[in-house]
């Protein structure tokens, strides 16, 4: 039996996306439609060059597909727009299924995103928590989950009770896109850092919560498409006006790439990142005591908040596709959940680096007139103690929004300045913060510790005295960092670099952060990344087991 789980149009209108497993619910490859197409987000594209890649990585057709599992209620959100289920997977999938048309399950939405998490823990019971715009019917539910048994939902809150709905509002107050929610985090933690004193926007009761924007009336307890977009847009524009009137002001007073040292849109970041911090705290405790224990599993587009990912006491695991991308893996697990589960997810289930393009063709790096070299990791560790910046691109690319390594630029993070170049290098903005990578031991020494939350890059957390003093690159402003834990070879080059630096006496952790440019998704193929290399002010590239230089960058002088 195979099933292939989607996150698709036109309810999954952005970060589409495709998994495929087989009868014991192991995964085969999963991979979003952008990493293929190139296009941030795919917003509106169906994840048909994601559909043939995962396929093709189990040597399949689209007529040996038994059952497309889509991570929504399509039927509830475009009532009668599809005569059937092929005209439907024609229009969402876009895969030629032959004559034999599978059977089209459709999951909600927040089940999805539920199974998506639980399942890809170590937990065998866990309370889940979602949260995130909406679902169909929801903003935010808590579930129990246990292997063997049917998944519980324990309680739900209406669409427009909307935790998601109030930070989109603060991220295009602010000037940005909803899906670029991070820039708010990241901004927020510049008034953290000042001691910025809030007005408090949520009130929190014993098993409730009141947000100072009310829900509204939903006549409804189902509702279409349409219905859901015109709340969407009522909420949303009255928590706009309510931080206009905290802010006095409409907008910020500053662009983009000088927010920090604009009062008010730090006033509006760090307001909505409080609204999230304390209700998800309190959520999450209503978790853990509706599912009777502490394990606690988090799903939704929030819980891509790091900061307060990074303020929840454990046990707790976030996948790393909490986002929309991973209801696709959530609506293939609800389908058939996988017998076993006993480690968390390996995110390494993409595209190999040396695989096709989307179009299925081999895609050959464009590398005339580069230096290249057989890998060494002595001299890859020296060029990056010399204070070179590169990028590494090796084995099957990570699923999720976060680099982990196999599609990463890296950095030695000894001085504040490597981070001013590194946002250089990816065209950000300087108050833009990064992350840091290092092993479990020396990681402990670094900053707070996160059991699972650091395996995907999932929490910020607290650096030492040891951790601000030996990598201040990778601190943020607030004096945390968002740390990643390397475990044994899942990503070669950089564990082996890391392991070398602590042969060599240096502080054994580097700076990572995604290998692409402004506005572009994480580079996918060997092809991608030699043209990323290319147009980026980056010193090298390690490409598979090949090191590739920049005439005239080829010496380790610091610059």
């Amino acid at each position: 039996m195979w099933i292939l789980g989607v996150n698709a149009p036109p309810t999954g209108w952005h970060d589409s996306a495709a998994c495929l497993i087989d009868q014991d619910g192991r995964i085969v490859a999963f991979s979003e439609e952008e990493r293929l197409n190139r296009h941030r987000h795919s917003l509106y594209r169906k994840p048909n060059s994601a559909a043939r890649f995962v396929l093709a990585q189990a040597g399949l057709t689209p007529d040996d597909i038994d059952v497309v599992a889509l991570g929504w209620d399509s039927e509830q959100l475009y009532p009668r727009r599809f005569a059937s289920d092929a005209e439907f997977l024609a229009y969402a999938v876009g895969l030629d299924f032959g004559t034999r048309t599978p059977e089209v399950v459709r999951v909600p939405h927040h089940q999805a995103h539920a199974a998506s998490s639980f399942y890809a823990s170590p937990f065998r019971k866990a309370g889940v928590l979602v949260i995130d715009g909406h679902g169909e019917n929801e903003s935010s539910t808590i579930w129990t989950y246990e292997d063997g048994a049917e998944p519980r939902l324990e309680r739900s809150w209406q669409r427009t009770a909307s935790l998601g709905y109030a930070y989109d509002a603060a991220s295009t107050w602010l000037g940005f896109s909803f899906l670029n929610a991070g820039k708010t985090m990241g901004l927020a933690a510049y008034g953290r850092a000042a001691g910025l004193a809030t007005e408090p926007l949520v009130e929190l009761t014993a098993d409730d919560f009141r947000m100072a924007v009310a829900p509204l009336a939903e006549h409804r307890g189902t509702a279409t498409a349409d219905e859901i977009k015109e709340q969407y847009d009522t909420v949303v524009g009255r928590w706009r006006a309510r931080y206009a009137a905290l802010a006095g002001a409409d907008g910020p007073g500053a662009p983009e790439e000088a927010l920090a040292d604009d009062p008010k849109a730090v006033l509006v970041a760090y307001t909505a990142q409080r609204v999230i911090e304390e209700t998800v705290t309190h959520l999450a405790a209503l978790t853990r005591k509706a599912a009777g224990v502490e394990e606690l599993c988090l799903s939704g587009g929030v819980a891509l908040n790091c900061s307060t990912n990074g303020t929840l006491p454990g046990p707790l695991y976030v996948p790393p596709v909490p986002h929309d991308a991973g209801v696709a893996l959530g609506a293939a697990w609800t389908v058939r959940p996988p017998r076993h589960h006993t480690a968390p997810l390996s995110p390494y289930l993409g595209t190999d680096v040396h695989g096709p393009d989307h179009t299925g063709r081999p895609a050959a790096p464009d590398t005339a007139g580069l230096l290249r070299t057989d890998l060494d990791t002595d001299t890859l560790t020296t060029l990056l103690m010399d204070g070179q910046v590169g990028a590494v691109a090796q084995g099957r690319a990570e699923v999720g929004p976060r680099a982990l390594c196999r599609r990463s630029i890296i950095a030695v993070p000894d001085t504040a300045e490597v981070n001013t170049r590194v946002n250089h290098i990816k065209n950000r903005e300087q108050w833009r913060p990064f992350a840091g990578v290092t092993r479990p031991d020396y990681g402990a020494r670094l900053w707070e510790q996160q059991e699972h939350l650091s395996r995907y890059m999932l929490g910020a957390a607290r650096a030492t005295d040891l951790g601000r003093q030996v990598a201040p690159g990778v601190v943020h402003i607030d004096g945390t960092t968002r740390p990643q834990v390397l475990h044994g070879d899942e990503a070669p080059a950089v564990g082996a670099v890391l392991d070398t630096l602590a042969r060599r006496g240096a502080p054994p952790v580097l700076l990572n952060t995604s290998f692409n440019d402004k506005g572009e998704p994480i580079v996918n193929t060997a092809a991608d990344a030699v043209a990323a290399f290319r147009a980026m002010d980056l010193d090298f590239l390690v490409l598979g087991d090949d090191l590739y230089r920049k005439p005239g960058r080829t010496g380790g002088a610091r610059r």
